[in-house]
Formats: structure tokens, sequence, C-alpha cells
């Protein structure tokens, strides 16, 4: 597992590939007692409060508007604390352009994944999912990348996926590409109970949570909440990064916090 390494590295495409290469920040496992620690916590407490009037959430959509927003790192440690608490919680990598979980759990890039199973008719759930060393969390990884990650995400064998898992969980969570940067995430989102969207404090602009907004709002989407990851929170010398999490952007109110 890997945690707040200092160093970053960008793609040729210009955005950071540091998560890829090198994992997200599991604080919540490597300094459980650590404040963003209690943070993430919190985060648990207010989504469930949140999915009160909606019964229970048993699969959950993480995605942000666009890339280095933080999404990956809070879906990791967000899982984790779910398992903390006692549920059997799956972390689905539906990231099928820039997955993250395998190295972030230190698994073989190679294992078996999403795309094997959605791609191979013959392939049995357990053939890909995978178990972590925290208890009461298992993965998916993303398996190969894949030509057509949207297809394979709309399929009929992924619904039949998500329905199956259902009764093996207490918990699914989905880490999926920004809604700004392909379909992938609006293709998932009819097929799972909620849908939460991180916010980079330093980098989220208006027009961009306005656009994510727009798509929310037409796909009527069952939006729990905006996550809030405050990375310009972080001081010299302190190991984690500030979260939050807020109720106050719902659709057609897309006001700076």
């Amino acid at each position: 597992m890997s945690f707040f390494k200092k160093q970053s590295s960008v793609g040729k495409d210009g955005l950071s590939v540091e998560t890829m290469t090198k994992g997200a920040r599991l604080i919540t496992a490597a300094e459980p007692k650590n404040p963003v620690s209690e943070q993430f916590r919190t985060l648990r407490t207010n989504i469930e409060f949140a999915a009160v009037s909606r019964g229970e959430i048993k699969t959950l959509l993480i995605s942000s508007a666009l890339p280095s927003e933080g999404k990956s790192t809070v879906t990791s440690n967000l899982a984790i604390v779910y398992a903390q608490q006692g549920k059997k919680v799956l972390l689905v990598d539906a990231d099928l352009r820039r997955p993250t979980v395998a190295v972030t759990f230190g698994l073989n890039r190679n294992s078996a994944g999403l795309t094997n199973y959605l791609g191979d008719n013959h392939k049995e759930i357990s053939d890909v999912v995978h178990r972590t060393a925290m208890d009461n969390l298992d993965v998916v990884t993303s398996g190969p990348i894949p030509p057509n990650p949207a297809e394979l995400l709309g399929s009929g064998r992924m619904t039949e996926l998500v329905t199956q898992l259902k009764s093996q969980y207490d918990l699914i969570i989905f880490d999926v590409p920004p809604f700004l940067m392909v379909t992938d995430a609006q293709v998932l989102m009819s097929k799972v109970d909620g849908v939460a969207i991180v916010v980079n404090g330093g980098k989220t602009n208006k027009g961009a949570l306005q656009r994510t907004n727009e798509i929310l709002k037409i796909a009527e989407a069952p939006v729990l909440g905006f996550i809030y990851n405050d990375q310009s929170r972080r001081k010299k010398g302190s190991s984690g990064y500030g979260y939050g999490y807020g109720y106050g952007y719902g659709y057609g109110d897309t006001k700076s916090k």
C-alpha cells in the first residue's frame, strides 16, 4: 500500500499519473487515528444520512468533473472505512482508462479484472474478485484496458454483474472516469443506487461543476452529494489532505463554496 508520496509525475497527455503508478494514498489504513481518517469516517456517516430518504444504498458510484481531482484516493479510503465498520465491501475499478485499484492494493496488474469478466461469458465472478489485506474488503481490478470502455460498462452483462454482487456484499463502490472526459460514468449511473462527486477545492472551476450538474440532472442521477477535497489545506509537514462532505449542490445549484 502506498501512502502520501511527495513526488508526482505527469503523463504525455499532461495529466498526473501519480495514482496510476504509485497507488492511492491509504491514510485510513496506515493511520486510522489521523484527523484525516476521521474526516473519511465523517464522510461515511454523512453519506448514510443523505441516503436515508432513498432507502438502502448498496451500490455507490464516485466520480469527478475532471481528472486528478482525488476521486480514486477518496474512493479507496471510503471503501476502507466502510470495511472497518464491519460491512462487507467490494471496490470495483470501473475506470477502464486510467485504473488505479490494482497498484493501490498491491495486486498484479495482469490479474483478471472487470474487462476480463465483461468480455468473456465463461468467466465467473469469483475469477475476478480479489481479497485485500484489509478485513471485509475485496476488490475487482480493471483488467486489460479495452478499446470500448463505455460499451462494456453499459452492457447487459454489466447489469447482471451488479445484480449478482448486490446479493454478496453490503456495499459496492465503483470508481469511474470523470464525467466531462468520457461517457463511462453516465452509462453506469442507471445501474447504481447513489452517486457522489469529488470536487477539488483548488482545481474544480464553476463551469466544470455546472456542466457536470447538468449531466446529472438530465440523467436523473441519484445524487447523494458532493465530496469536497481541499488539497489547499495541506500544510507544510502535514501528512494529510482536508476532506469534507457537502449537501449544498443540488440540481440547478452550483454556487461556489
